[in-house]
């Protein structure tokens, strides 16, 4: 019995020592904290937060992902004010408002906290002193649509923009207009309610017919509701539809011939990266020297059905 009783408190502190050992190595493991102005439960950006939390994982850091219940500027400054107040080993942002955001960014850096920032805000990086930049330039891309619109033919693109005030998708019709020379570009504004977009696509092309192309800013937003407009009133032979970003379902109406193509700036790469390198930066001081373009690149009919299960998988 005294042996029995000898074996069991000899692995009570085992099991201990154990958890002890596992619980401190869980304390070391750096923390990042990345602070979007987009929700996890959007589509787009359940994507970038599958590739924060996959980095966290791969890499052995603690990832804590937080954003505004809505596209909240204040509150995203206070989000990444409270995130300066931990002293994680780094954090990431999206900086969709530099001129709002950027005291509470130069915060961070003030307290030697490496930021990268994803998505939007590149021209803001170096200013702010912000490490690097992952996504895609916004200005650019733009015109890269606005050339391929052009080379199609078309004549007047309605660009659908949910977020205005959002400095990335300003620039994104900014950019198709730049690059659409000679054509016609109107900026229609909208919410982010699917039934308010319908509606008002469908009142634009009702009183504008030389419409030719509606281009949405957000596929899952504004490319399937798009589609689904134009489909509903039977004026496909005419009205083109293209969109920046990736859904299934609108990568499925690129296969079928209902849709001209989707621009890919891959947010799941966007997730991805900027946790991985904060994370060689906090063990080995290790990081790059310049910002990395995620986009643009077009997913054609061609390529289309390629990319559709990834898609579906939350990585695309």
């Amino acid at each position: 019995m005294k042996s029995l009783l000898k074996k069991l408190a000899f692995g009570a502190v085992v099991l201990g020592v154990a958890t002890s050992a596992a619980v401190s190595a869980k304390a070391q493991e750096p923390t990042i904290i990345a602070v979007t102005h987009g929700q996890a439960s959007d589509p787009f950006w359940s994507i970038v937060k599958n590739g924060i939390m996959q980095a966290g994982k791969d890499s052995n850091v603690q990832v804590d992902y937080r954003a505004p219940e809505t596209f909240d500027m204040v509150a995203m400054a206070q989000l990444i004010e409270a995130a300066v107040n931990q002293n994680p080993a780094g954090i990431v942002i999206s900086n969709p408002d530099p001129d709002a955001l950027g005291p509470a960014i130069e915060k961070a850096v003030a307290a030697g906290i490496p930021v990268i920032s994803m998505n939007s805000g590149i021209s803001a990086a170096e200013k702010l002193g912000i490490k690097l930049h992952v996504g895609q330039d916004e200005m650019p891309a733009g015109i890269k649509v606005g050339e391929k619109l052009k080379s199609l033919g078309l004549k007047h693109v309605l660009c659908v923009n949910q977020e205005v005030g959002n400095v990335a998708l300003d620039q994104r019709c900014a950019g198709t207009e730049q690059g659409f020379e000679g054509g016609k570009v109107t900026v229609l504004p909208t919410s982010s309610d699917p039934a308010e977009i319908e509606s008002k696509i469908q009142a634009a092309l009702t009183s504008d017919p030389s419409i030719d192309v509606v281009l949405g800013l957000s596929a899952p937003l504004v490319g399937e509701r798009a589609v689904a407009v134009v489909e509903k009133m039977g004026v496909g032979d005419k009205v083109k539809v293209a969109s920046y970003d990736l859904s299934a379902s609108f990568l499925q109406s690129v296969a079928d011939g209902k849709a001209l193509f989707a621009v890919d700036q891959q947010p799941y790469l966007q997730g991805y990266l900027p946790v991985t390198f904060l994370a060689l930066n906090a063990r080995y001081g290790t990081i790059p020297a310049g910002n990395v373009a995620s986009g643009p690149s077009f997913v054609t009919s061609e390529t289309a059905a390629q990319v559709i299960e990834k898609s579906s998988q939350g990585i695309r």
